[in-house]
């Protein structure tokens, strides 16, 4: 099987304000939080322990915050760095809303700058950013990250 066209795209296919719809989305299940928890050494009970959970502000386990970060970045690598020389940097990243057990997960990405690289005349850096959304279309996570990719 062939790899998807998106994987190939170049400096050059990017424009400002461009938009990106991630497909397809993703319900995040007990076994996703458990073993990402163990994974990360993240053993707070409010992503664990119903009872604990239970008494919490929410009613209910927390999705690790971290854990929707990676899982997102995951949604978006056909579109935006599947040809990526390297990821530079992420910032702001703001857990907007709390994600549960259950909850399916949907992203789009906007490009917010394209531009050539001052070192090297191959390669650039796409500016973008990224939000997340639930199944009842509420903002869960928002970040923007700077991806180096190759020209054409």
């Amino acid at each position: 099987m062939g790899v998807s066209s998106f994987y190939l795209m170049k400096l050059d296919d990017f424009k400002d304000g461009q938009v990106f719809k991630h497909y397809p989305g993703k319900t995040i299940t007990e076994s996703d939080n458990n073993l990402f928890c163990l994974l990360t050494m993240n053993h707070h009970p409010i992503h664990s322990d119903v009872e604990f959970a239970k008494n919490s502000i929410y009613g209910k386990r927390l999705v690790v915050g971290t854990y929707v970060l990676s899982l997102v970045v995951g949604m978006t690598v056909p579109e935006i760095s599947g040809a990526a020389i390297a990821n530079l940097e992420y910032e702001k990243i703001s857990h907007d809303e709390p994600v549960f057990i259950g909850d399916t997960i949907y992203a789009e990405t906007t490009i917010l700058n394209v531009r050539q690289s001052k070192s090297k005349p191959d390669r650039g850096i796409i500016y973008v950013e990224t939000v997340a959304y639930n199944q009842d279309n509420v903002q869960v996570l928002t970040f923007r990250r700077k991806v180096l990719v190759p020209k054409k």
